[in-house]
């Protein structure tokens, strides 16, 4: 099933496990290449219903409330990106012997000859903003290009579609990784490795394995933080092709072969003749929105991508001035009375909270929701001292009590017993009365939101709401 080519897939018996957002699409594409394709689904709810309606219609079968029983004939197995390594489904194909791909492998193997080459990013934060801001990047040197994966187009449609690209600026979850064993990018990026969805990799080495996925096969340039080592172990561990280089990123001054700042100035020490003696100027920090050190990481990472692919300095400078950051990250709102009020609900683990709350000096910190599993303890040991305050909402609040009562003593803390979705108005009104003029008053919640609120991106507007009300 190798080239992808139509006659591959006249008649082969292809499994999708998953409807959703990747698994809709994907039984689509296989059924029109002319596949005889399966539905299999956990869920028989309304809107399993709604879509295997819509799937039976053009000839697809599905299998509702079943997802565990491989399909008689299976020839292959397309999981959406979320079904864990250690589903039954997957043990009984294991023992058929019939291979499992995700969305990303079948994007990959359905590409056209002389198909774009792929830029990709993973890493636990970051990503998203960093896959953003190389299509700005790319777009800035005049390549047709368009960031995808986790976001903005489809990469099903990105390789299958009537537009051709010359590059593709993409976007990979550990999951989307552990199911693409075939993937090559041009270059690739790791940008941080923090513990998240241990549950479903089943371990940190797990997890860190199937990030460290993306380097495998690398052609020019493997993109790695020189702040977490851990990305870089996974670099020395991947088999790349002859002459692709380790290309590190730093908030301080570059060595040879990393790209960093110097004296306000992203400058790049890899990508240029001489590299042992000369530094290009590539942009200004000032030049990145917003200016947090996290951020400016991310800009770093997206310019190693873009300069390995060849864009000259000039199309950085002018991508990142371009670019706007998505809502909900740090995004400021409002000043009142000489506090400014920054919306971060995007920072729903403990590692994207982190980088965060290093972005201000004073801090009234509004954090709290579903835990996840994690622990708060370094992350408040960290940001003690920068603490004016905290209030804490959310179900797992008291996790984050606890851990400021170990290592933050002296911050007064509010602590408010509610989940209804009004407690972000009384939160913001505590953060306020905490607050003096020059803090931040900082909704980094450090968890996810479905206890109180359907995703982060309600939670932040309801903040930004509570802002607005008080400076009425």
């Amino acid at each position: 099933m190798g080239s992808g080519q139509v006659t591959d897939w006249q008649g082969k018996n292809v499994t999708v496990a998953g409807l959703g957002v990747s698994g809709v699409p994907a039984a689509k594409v296989l059924h029109g290449l002319g596949a005889k394709v399966t539905v299999v689904n956990d869920g028989d709810d309304p809107r399993a219903r709604e879509q295997a309606a819509g799937l039976e219609a053009l000839g697809v079968t599905v299998r509702l409330g079943d997802g565990a029983t491989l399909p008689e004939g299976t020839e292959l197995i397309v999981t959406a990106p979320g079904w864990k390594p250690d589903k039954p489904l997957f043990a009984a194909a294991d023992a058929a012997g019939v291979p499992v791909w995700g969305d990303v492998e079948l994007a990959w193997r359905l590409r056209k000859p002389g198909a774009a080459d792929w830029l990709a990013v993973t890493g636990t934060n970051g990503k998203t903003t960093t896959v953003q801001m190389l299509a700005s990047i790319l777009r800035a040197a005049g390549l047709r290009t368009a960031a995808v994966g986790n976001i903005g187009v489809s990469l099903l449609d990105a390789v299958l579609g009537e537009e051709e690209y010359d590059v593709l600026a993409v976007e990979l979850s550990s999951y989307q990784l552990h199911w693409a064993p075939s993937l090559r990018a041009h270059s690739a990026a790791v940008l941080n490795l923090a513990p998240d969805h241990l549950d479903w990799h089943g371990s940190m080495e797990a997890y860190a394995r199937d990030k460290g996925r993306v380097y495998e096969g690398n052609r020019v340039a493997c993109v790695y933080n020189v702040a977490d080592k851990a990305t870089e172990d996974l670099v020395r561990e991947a088999d790349v092709e002859e002459g692709c280089r380790a290309v590190g990123f730093t908030l301080g001054t570059p060595g040879p072969s990393q790209l960093g700042v110097v004296e306000g100035i992203l400058v790049d020490r890899a990508f240029v003749e001489n590299r042992q003696r000369n530094a290009q100027e590539l942009a200004e920090v000032s030049d990145v929105t917003p200016p947090a050190p996290h951020n400016i990481a991310n800009a770093l990472a997206a310019a190693a991508l873009a300069r390995a692919y060849g864009v000259p300095a000039s199309a950085v400078r002018d991508g990142l001035r371009a670019f706007t950051p998505d809502a909900h990250r740090i995004a400021h709102v409002a000043d009142v009375d000489g506090v400014a009020y920054i919306d971060d609900s995007k920072a729903t683990n403990t590692h994207a909270a982190e980088a965060s709350l290093a972005a201000y000096e004073s801090i009234v910190w509004i954090a709290g929701g579903l835990a996840k599993g994690a622990t708060f303890d370094e992350l408040v040991a960290g940001a003690a001292k920068r603490l004016r305050g905290a209030v804490l909402i959310g179900r797992d609040r008291a996790l984050i009590r606890e851990a400021l009562a170990r290592h933050a003593p002296e911050v007064p803390v509010v602590d408010l017993d509610r989940t209804d979705t009004g407690a972000m108005l009384r939160a913001v009104q505590e953060a306020r009365r905490l607050a003096r003029p020059g803090d931040t008053v900082l909704l980094a919640p450090a968890c996810a939101s479905m206890d109180m609120f359907t995703n982060y991106n309600k939670r932040g507007d309801a903040f930004a709401q509570a802002v607005r009300e008080l400076g009425a």
